[in-house]
């Protein structure tokens, strides 16, 4: 301890200063706790060991929010000189020249971005070294309102069982906002165009079997009481939220790797896990076995082709 405003952590081999550790980030009201600084690190560094697996060697975009969910925030892509030098980072190609990713790789930095006040994560779903080519593919399952997590169930079962069918693996993650998201491991061998396509006809495929449920409007206006199946994320240089990230959002809900059991909860939204109890859930491995290798699009797109409406 350094004095009221500084607190020292300790992550690994490495010493990490959090700044006015008691600064509210969460406020507390109307059924929600409230957290603090220090709550947020205390939560990164108990999820660390569960969450860096899905965070090392990705590029990053950063939500911050430094005077807490109730102020203004902002999305942080390129990485400040200021940044420890021990903080990994990547320079990536954009249009018209090139952007300097943050990149986790471990418990301090992970530790050093929340003192930042960056309470969300966002990832790529490709990794340094190939970031033309994605080892995630993501389908969001967005409801047009709050009150509608029956459909996200009912969408997540049926896409659940269309990717059984295409022999491909899938895991099931609450975002901690409004919906799910299905999470696809690949083998890297595709590239984003070929990846988005795939999830495109995917989507076009449950759509076809429930257009009332069902739909993939990109435009809100379009969509009526239909819940999104938004594919947007399997794009160069888009993200996803992070397993395990907390969001901004009352009570410091988190996105939460779950198993396919536990759609049946009955207590199940999306943000049912929070910094409360989000680490009991990550130590029972929600996803073993699932991320381990993943498999390429070749075989499944072959099955697609034969169910695609002509």
């Amino acid at each position: 301890m350094t004095g009221n405003d500084v607190r020292t952590v300790r992550a690994g081999r490495h010493t990490v200063e959090v700044h006015r550790p008691d600064k509210v980030l969460f406020p507390g009201g109307d059924g929600a706790k409230e957290y603090t600084k220090a709550d947020l690190v205390a939560y990164y560094r108990s999820v660390a060991p569960f969450m860096l697996p899905h965070l090392r060697g990705r590029p990053l975009m950063l939500e911050r929010h430094p005077d807490g969910v109730t102020g203004p925030r902002f999305m942080q892509k390129n990485t400040p000189d200021s940044y420890p030098e021990r903080s990994g980072r990547i320079e990536v190609p954009k249009e018209g020249g090139t952007v300097c990713h943050p990149v986790c790789d471990d418990t301090a930095t992970l530790l050093y971005l929340a003192d930042q006040a960056c309470l969300t994560l966002h990832r790529w779903m490709s990794r340094v070294g190939n970031v033309e080519r994605p080892d995630r593919m993501v389908f969001d399952l967005d409801p047009s309102g709050d009150d509608d997590f029956a459909l996200v169930r009912e969408a997540a079962r049926l896409l659940g069982e269309l990717l059984d069918e295409l022999g491909l693996r899938s895991a099931l993650m609450t975002t901690g906002s409004r919906g799910l998201h299905v999470v696809v491991p690949l083998d890297a061998r595709h590239d984003f165009d070929e990846v988005r396509r795939f999830a495109r006809d995917v989507a076009d495929t449950l759509v076809a079997d429930r257009p009332d449920r069902l739909t993939t409007a990109a435009r809100k206006k379009d969509r009526g009481d239909r819940l999104y199946l938004d594919i947007q994320r399997n794009a160069y240089a888009q993200t996803a939220v992070a397993p395990f990230t907390v969001r901004a959002k009352p009570g410091a809900p988190v996105a939460t790797p779950m198993t396919w059991d536990q759609l049946d909860d009955p207590g199940l939204d999306a943000r049912r896990w929070t910094i409360a109890d989000a680490v009991e859930q990550a130590r029972a491995k929600p996803w073993a076995g699932v991320m381990a290798k993943g498999r390429s699009l070749g075989p499944a797109r072959r099955r697609l082709n034969a169910l695609m409406p002509s």
